[in-house]
């Protein structure tokens, strides 16, 4: 056993570690945000269909009314719409369907968001509470490894899994709008199928993967330290330390004249350890330009908009902090006996 053991590089290791994670958790890895998109275009299927049955009855019925006139409803004409509608507004219709498309991706980075959230909290808590960690200290595995394959699984694994979950998502919405359009005499691939826009959007939401492990590192530490630290009730000792610091010192701001910098650390402590986890938390951090830059779909501006986060030095100080936190887990883990 020693022999067999021995035999297994490292790599191997942690990449078992990482499989074994993911299995034991694939219900909110992997179907959590699946379920959670499905859901999403199944609503706004109904939601289409229930305006095209409206529309049906209206169209029926001849006349509607609004106030003492009233109109002809001859429905939705997008052909002859299409036709008079100049290159730029084109542009313009092209680039809203790319603003909704993409917002199709927020129902599954959500679900992450909250699923990373309470895995962080249980991870190590929960080996502690039904005694499993004893199995598996007594394996050759190190604390160590133990703790970065779950780091991983919350920064990278579920991240990226719920990320292709967005982008069927977003693909699924759109061949929603394409039946709606093809109803209605349009051509999708003039009003909604702009490649550049598609591709861009897929690319950039791949892009902001990086940038989603350096923000959400503190969060990450906070909630695997209170999970290695807390005897019981870790969502409490989460949740209620930062805010009862956070409440002290906005009592000692409004008690004194002296500014304790209360709003402060609610918006960059506060704010971070607890949302951290959740995607594009990390846009609040953008000034207005970068933000107008991110948001015009121009794959090089919009890319330059986003990695300007990296210059701020508030996100470099939380990445340290996440990894000081991860190292006490590590060390908390290795020497904690609830026995």
């Amino acid at each position: 056993m020693n022999t067999q053991a021995s035999s297994i590089s490292p790599r191997q290791r942690f990449v078992w570690l990482l499989r074994r994670e993911y299995w034991e958790h694939k219900g909110g890895f992997f179907w959590a945000p699946i379920w959670t998109s499905v859901i999403a275009l199944a609503l706004t299927l109904m939601g289409f269909i229930f305006a095209e049955i409206m529309a049906g009855r209206a169209l029926e019925s001849g006349k509607t009314a609004l106030g003492e006139q009233s109109f002809r409803v001859n429905g939705i004409d997008l052909a002859s719409i299409t036709v008079k509608m100049t290159p730029d507004a084109i542009a313009e219709v092209s680039r809203s369907v790319t603003w909704a498309s993409a917002s199709a991706m927020f129902w599954p980075m959500l679900t992450m968001g909250i699923v990373v959230f309470f895995y962080c909290l249980s991870s190590l808590y929960d080996e502690r509470r039904d005694r499993s960690v004893l199995f598996w200290k007594s394996l050759p595995l190190s604390d160590r490894d133990t703790v970065l394959s779950k780091v991983v699984s919350a920064l990278v694994v579920a991240p990226v899994i719920a990320t292709v979950a967005g982008v069927a998502c977003m693909l699924g919405f759109m061949l929603i709008v394409a039946v709606f359009v093809l109803l209605h005499g349009g051509n999708p691939f003039i009003l909604l199928w702009s490649p550049g826009a598609f591709l861009t959007t897929i690319s950039l939401a791949l892009a902001a993967l990086p940038i989603y492990v350096l923000w959400a590192l503190p969060s990450v530490g906070w909630l695997m330290l209170c999970s290695a630290w807390a005897k019981s009730k870790p969502f409490l000792w989460a949740l209620m330390l930062p805010a009862f610091a956070g409440v002290f010192l906005t009592w000692f701001d409004w008690l004194s004249s002296v500014d304790m910098g209360s709003n402060w650390f609610w918006k960059h402590v506060v704010a971070r350890i607890l949302g951290g986890v959740f995607p594009g938390t990390w846009l609040r951090s953008m000034d207005m330009q970068s933000l107008g830059s991110l948001v015009s779909f121009d794959y090089g501006g919009s890319l330059l908009a986003m990695y300007s986060v990296l210059g701020h030095v508030e996100i470099w100080i939380g990445t340290v902090a996440g990894i000081a936190m991860i190292v006490l887990a590590i060390r908390l883990r290795r020497n904690r006996d609830d026995s």
